[in-house]
């Protein structure tokens, strides 16, 4: 608890709407997307960034630390705060202006609060969006602030490519704001200072407003399920489709039968593609897009993929078995669904895993054949993005296992898990869910002494007061 003259003073700031202390209303921001919870002192929600500075300076002053909260999606305990109740949380959800369209430059200056389907929502007359497709729905602040990437990074990169500029608040006793919003595309005069606020997990400062790079809408596409003769053919049919499709391919996702099975069970609606309803042991979605309308004469995508598929199949390497094109919105939808339905299959303990693209398929058959051995029962419901070796190496354990109840079962299979991807096939533990709490002892144990040296530095010259979770 602090004191309830600090509860005063921040709600003379901010009004009743901008500062939360009854339980029933913090409750939401104190419990995360994957089962952590905690305790807040307060639920800050500033409106803007002289809120937000003027609230960031007392805090600083008075020793309070704050936990900067964008879209609460994240799954490393990176936005809640501990269980002391000592700590407040500083929500970005009302920090939703400014709106400023640039249609010639394809840029919008927005607030960090918004989220990305509302962003998305607003471009919509402009034939425009942002280009970052996730399952989940955070806000924009936390995207950069975990540098997400998404199903179409293989098309449009991740949100640092994306980002042009930013409005960051400074955890320091004035609550200094660096304005760095600048809506350039090319500008080499020094060093790209926003740079040190994207991926950083808001531990140098937080993201008020930001300038994005928006794509034009796509006019046409064409979707189908693939079907690798064997996780050994995966990189050959993943290289097969970029020599044939170039810029086309937008997205080439990896689902596991298990994930594939699980949203299938969870989700009645959707439809089940595959022949017989039997669910081949891995999938692949495969994704062609064009920006432009379709042409008179021109071949339609989807012939377009049916003829590179049919190729492929002739090979003599045969890296392909089966093949289902169909409507994207369907497919996609199978695709998006996979989280929820591999959440609800027992207790979840979730892993964001990046690998060289030729390692991904290693990775996962070595865990296949050695979980049994180290933990049996656990169930691997692995999806990803395979054209950028980004995995979700999820973990599936009955609700009712004993084992739950044990704390150094999930975090001996933590260790296990992260030991494998860092030491043996030379990986992340962290693809673009940061670090937080789940995360913290791997990056103090992967990350050289010098490296984590400047980071501490780059710290205190930034934001010396207590901000976040993660410690560099």
């Amino acid at each position: 608890m602090i004191e309830a003259s600090h509860i005063d003073a921040l709600k003379a700031m901010l009004g009743e709407k901008g500062l939360l202390t009854a339980a029933a209303d913090m409750a939401a921001y104190e419990t995360g997307a994957r089962y952590d919870k905690g305790r807040a002192a307060f639920v800050a929600r500033p409106a803007s960034t002289e809120e937000t500075s003027a609230v960031v300076a007392y805090c600083v002053t008075n020793g309070i630390a704050l936990i900067p909260q964008s879209g609460n999606t994240g799954l490393v305990s990176g936005s809640t705060p501990d269980g002391s109740g000592t700590q407040g949380v500083l929500s970005l959800d009302r920090l939703t202006a400014p709106f400023e369209l640039d249609r010639v430059n394809r840029t919008v200056k927005t607030g960090a609060g918004l989220r990305l389907s509302d962003l998305n929502g607003k471009l919509e007359e402009s034939g425009l969006f942002f280009p970052i497709d996730l399952g989940a729905d955070p806000r924009l602040g936390g995207m950069i602030a975990t540098n997400t990437g998404g199903s179409r990074f293989l098309r449009y990169g991740d949100v640092r490519r994306n980002t042009l500029g930013l409005t960051v608040v400074l955890a320091d006793a004035a609550g200094t704001v660096l304005d760095l919003s600048s809506d350039l595309r090319k500008n080499n005069t020094g060093i790209d200072w926003k740079q040190l606020f994207i991926g950083t997990s808001g531990a140098f400062g937080i993201v008020t407003e930001c300038v994005l790079n928006l794509e034009p809408v796509p006019k046409q596409s064409a979707t189908a399920l693939l079907v690798p003769a064997s996780a050994e053919q995966v990189a050959t049919l993943l290289v097969a489709m970029e020599d044939a499709l170039g810029s086309y391919l937008s997205a080439f996702e990896g689902m596991s039968g298990n994930a594939v099975r699980a949203a299938l069970d969870h989700v009645p609606s959707l439809r089940n593609p595959f022949q017989g309803g039997i669910v081949p042991d891995y999938v692949i979605l495969a994704e062609i897009s064009r920006s432009s309308p379709p042409r008179e004469g021109e071949q339609p995508l989807d012939a377009a993929l049916e003829e590179v598929l049919a190729a492929i199949w002739e090979r003599a390497d045969a890296p392909l078995t089966d093949a289902f094109v169909g409507p994207p919105h369907e497919i996609w939808t199978l695709r998006h669904a996979l989280s929820e339905g591999v959440k609800h299959s027992g207790r979840l303990i979730a892993f964001d895993l990046s690998f060289r693209r030729g390692d991904v398929m290693p990775f996962l058959d070595h865990m296949k054949a050695e979980m049994p051995e180290h933990f049996e029962d656990v169930t691997i419901c692995d999806f990803g993005h395979i054209g950028d070796g980004g995995v979700h190496f999820n973990l599936v354990v009955a609700k009712d296992d004993p084992r739950l109840a044990d704390p150094d079962f999930e975090a001996d299979l933590r260790d296990w898990v992260f030991t494998a991807a860092v030491e043996q096939f030379d990986g992340s533990f962290s693809a673009e869910h940061a670090i937080g709490r789940k995360n913290q002892g791997f990056y103090d144990r992967y990350t050289p002494e010098k490296i984590r040296a400047l980071a501490a530095g780059l710290k205190v010259l930034t934001s010396p007061g207590p901000l976040g979770t993660t410690t560099f």
